[in-house]
């Protein structure tokens, strides 16, 4: 989850999300370069006395900045495809889980399991425990088995809400009337907390996401429990 003075991506809890985080650090070094490279032609405009009264064009150099650039747009676009053909990929997935958006909570539906479904509500803060985290913590976590494909059905009831889990490089529109499908995977267990990410009313704010990831033995345990 995010902490306080937190100015770069949360750590990486799926092969996807370490994925966006080599190609956030591969672009951010292509900017510092075009802007170091930028800032020093620019200081050196500013600062030399060089003149030449002849100079009427400079063929050489226009190729030059109309090639250069289109190559490092290529070094950022090759990347960037590889990465969003990857999102979309469907994996064969091991469990099927429905996420639906109402106003201002989730639905959950284990699809693979009879009559397991549930509501998640947000904690107040004056019933969260000592060891809650406000405005995260809800009532009915998501529990998930690490180490295996997960697909989500997103949805919503009623406007557009948008279900995100940044650590796990997840997030998808959650539209009323339409069916939005996501794969990922857990590498690692922990609690993983997310929030509606689109503008959906007045508590907009208080709609989280969280996911418990535990190993596969333990959650046939909980699953057993949930369905007695």
């Amino acid at each position: 989850m995010a902490t306080w003075a937190n100015l770069g991506l949360q750590d990486s809890s799926s092969p996807l999300m370490e994925q966006l985080n080599f190609f956030h650090d591969h672009t951010l070094l292509i900017l510092t370069m075009i802007t170091i490279l930028v800032g020093y032609i620019m200081g050196m405009l500013m600062f030399n006395k060089f003149t030449n009264r002849y100079l009427l064009h400079g063929q050489t150099i226009e190729i030059i900045w109309t090639v250069l650039p289109a190559i490092i747009l290529m070094f950022i676009a090759f990347p960037s495809l590889r990465l969003l053909y990857l999102m979309d990929e469907i994996n064969t997935p091991s469990i099927t889980l429905k996420s639906i958006g109402h106003q201002w909570y989730w639905s959950y539906e284990y699809s693979d399991f009879l009559n397991l479904e549930f509501d998640s509500y947000m904690v107040p803060t004056n019933e969260l425990e000592t060891n809650g985290f406000r405005l995260l913590d809800v009532d009915n976590r998501v529990v998930l088995p690490m180490n295996n494909q997960i697909r989500i059905l997103v949805t919503a009831t009623d406007v557009l809400h948008s279900w995100t889990v940044p650590s796990l490089g997840v997030k998808v529109d959650a539209t009323p009337g339409r069916l939005n499908q996501l794969n990922f995977l857990i590498n690692r267990p922990g609690l993983f907390f997310g929030q509606c990410s689109e503008i959906c009313g007045a508590n907009h704010s208080f709609m989280p996401i969280v996911i418990e990831s535990i190993p596969m033995n333990f959650f046939i345990k909980w699953i057993t429990s949930m369905t007695d």
